[in-house]
């Protein structure tokens, strides 16, 4: 009976992710789930590990975690948070946790079902920090008891035990010293800046107020009012000018006749009109309301702001059972089988290996040097040498494995027909099935193009007047081969298209690889791998006709940095017969199947080698021989 790979958790990880990016307001915010601390890192952020097991305890920290970072994220402005910001250690501690309350406060205002969740979190965190126990205000740090007083002033929620505990040591102490200006908190949570300011006072009233700096409201209003001086010191020296210049010129010139003085006064007026006009124009046209010009188009591309596609019109992403029905599917998956019958000793030990690699790190590791335990005997030396060093103790620990999606991009152009997309195919055959066992997810994509130079793109652009350096002119097809969530028995036949005839044309890889980065940046793992499986350069007739002669490879160069430069994708490659190390750094070359065993099973395991210098040797990719 074969064993279920899928992790019972895995749904409730992919649920609350998405629930998460909707109530950050951030679709584009990537969820990962790790034993590393819970929090927000540019667009990344961290939630509590949860195990197979999912008991209520990791359930219930993991939404409340979510839920915190989200209300941060969706309420909180870093640039406002940072203008009113304190110098002082203190004041920036107590600054931070009031507005962490404030957000928070703010969720359970406008969600309800977030204070219950919030409230777990609160109540995990307290009794992990031994809050429970705690008899003196002096135990605990002042800026949490604030974060818990303005958390249950602003919602009128009662604490979870430990956490009312420390509010109730230090709540006298505060409402002592600032209970006055506690009264207007409600009122104040919506305007960030004016709950920015109340927490200044506050900061100001428990004694603090020393470590404020300098108020940004008043050096904002001793700038207004440098400004205005310094603008009417202007007008008066103007307009004394231009008094003295008057009273030279009428010295000076006592006979001027009465043209030159009617010639000079009608100038004078239309100078008048003339700024008259001007300045009504300005009053007329506020910057707010002037015509503004319709804004630039979103770039296709992040990577390149000047890459141009022509038309996406044409373009599809598509599932590989739509292209082909179902028997179709099996007598081409029954083709694929017959290319990997020669090959299934090969295989078998490629899986095993890399199986027993990864299986290896999931296991065990030790504590050492503990009071009690197993006797360690490499220590025993030290207490021979000498007899008053203490006996060493190792204690045996569980590992639990890093929650982790592979990602495998596979080149379907034309150049890869016969021996490349069939090693191809069996690649991601075998990869699927043994990241499978040890409970990898595995992710299938290919890419390549609807039609052979153009298509429907080249048709339109014929018609529309062949616009000069169009860009991108073809018709993409996206295939998803295997879902990252989909078991391999359910995509098994899939990977029977690629032996479809007519399926493989150009091949544009720079968006494709674009497209891959995307979909795993959204997954929820904890660490996202993305190998692509390519023949070499990216090759388009129609686009590269018309364009410079570079156009596709740039665009792919730029791809790739910008993939290394986010460091949320791990990025290597596998050159099916050609060298693609002049793209990615990290890349191998095979020109067999044969070579898989010693060449995918020691790069893709060294990916999860815990030690740093062995996977730094394995990981400089030197070419499979």
């Amino acid at each position: 009976m074969s064993r279920s790979s899928d992790n019972p958790a895995d749904p409730f990880k992919k649920a609350l992710a998405e629930a998460t990016k909707v109530m950050a307001h951030d679709p584009e915010l990537s969820v990962s789930y790790s034993v590393d601390p819970s929090g927000v890192s540019g667009d990344q952020m961290r939630l509590p590990q949860v195990s197979r097991r999912m008991s209520r305890d990791e359930v219930m920290l993991a939404r409340g975690t979510a839920d915190a970072l989200a209300l941060h994220r969706r309420y909180h402005d870093a640039g406002t948070h940072a203008r009113y910001a304190p110098q002082g250690d203190m004041a920036r501690e107590i600054y931070e946790a009031m507005e962490s309350a404030r957000c928070e406060a703010m969720g359970a205002r406008d969600m309800p079902g977030t204070a219950v969740n919030i409230d777990a979190k609160l109540g995990h965190e307290a009794g992990r920090k031994g809050y429970a126990e705690v008899k003196d205000a002096s135990d605990v740090p002042l800026p949490q008891a604030l974060n818990y007083l303005v958390r249950h002033l602003a919602t009128g929620r009662d604490l979870p035990p430990a956490a009312q505990n420390v509010m109730e040591l230090w709540r006298n102490h505060i409402e002592d010293k600032a209970g006055e200006t506690l009264e207007g908190l409600a009122e104040r949570l919506s305007d960030q800046s004016d709950f920015s300011r109340f927490t200044r006072r506050m900061i100001t009233d428990l004694g603090y107020g020393d470590q404020l700096g300098d108020d940004p409201d008043d050096l904002d209003d001793e700038s207004e009012n440098e400004a205005d001086e310094g603008g009417e010191d202007l007008d008066e020296e103007q307009q004394e000018g231009d008094q003295d210049d008057g009273e030279e010129d009428a010295e000076a010139a006592p006979e001027q006749s009465q043209e030159q003085t009617q010639d000079a006064s009608q100038a004078q007026v239309s100078m008048e009109d003339s700024a008259d006009q001007d300045q009504a124009d300005e009053v007329e046209m506020p910057e707010g309301e002037a015509p503004m010009e319709p804004p630039p188009p979103q770039p296709v591309s992040d990577a390149d702001p000047n890459y141009r596609v022509y038309t996406s019109a044409h373009d599809e992403e598509i599932r590989a059972e739509d292209l082909a029905e179902p028997a179709e599917l099996e007598r081409l998956r029954a083709y694929l089988d017959q290319q990997l019958d020669p090959l299934k000793g090969a295989v078998s030990r490629l899986a095993n290996k890399l199986q027993r690699r990864l299986q290896a790190q999931q296991n065990r590791s030790w504590e050492f040097d503990r009071e009690e335990g197993i006797l360690d005997a490499g220590r025993l030396a030290r207490v021979v040498a000498n007899p008053t060093t203490p006996l060493s103790f190792k204690v045996e620990k569980d590992m639990e494995f890093r929650d982790t999606v592979v990602t495998l991009l596979l080149d379907n152009s034309g150049s890869m027909r016969g021996r490349p997309i069939s090693i191809a195919a069996i690649c991601a055959d075998v990869l699927a099935r043994t990241l499978e066992r040890c409970d990898v997810k595995v992710e299938i994509l290919g890419f390549t193009t609807r039609a052979w130079k153009g298509g429907q793109s080249r048709e339109d652009w014929l018609n529309s007047g062949r616009e000069q350096q169009p860009g991108r002119l073809n018709d993409l097809r996206h295939i998803i081969y295997k879902g990252a969530d989909a078991p391999w028995r359910r995509a098994r036949a899939n990977l029977g298209l690629m032996m479809k005839e007519g399926l493989l044309k150009e091949n544009i890889d720079g968006e494709a690889l674009e497209w891959a980065h995307r979909r795993l940046a959204g997954r929820p793992e904890a660490r996202r791998i993305l190998m692509v499986i390519s023949d070499g350069a990216p090759v388009d007739d129609s686009t590269l006709s018309v364009n410079p002669a570079n156009y596709l490879e740039k665009h792919l160069r730029d791809v790739i940095a910008m993939v290394e430069r986010k460091r949320q994708v791990e990025l290597l490659a596998i050159g099916i017969g050609h060298d693609v190390t002049r793209y990615y750094d990290r890349a191998i070359t095979i020109t067999d199947v044969e070579q898989l065993a010693g060449a995918m099973t020691e790069q893709l395991a060294s990916l999860f080698d815990s030690d740093p210098r062995a996977r730094a040797r394995v990981m400089g990719m030197r070419r499979a021989s």
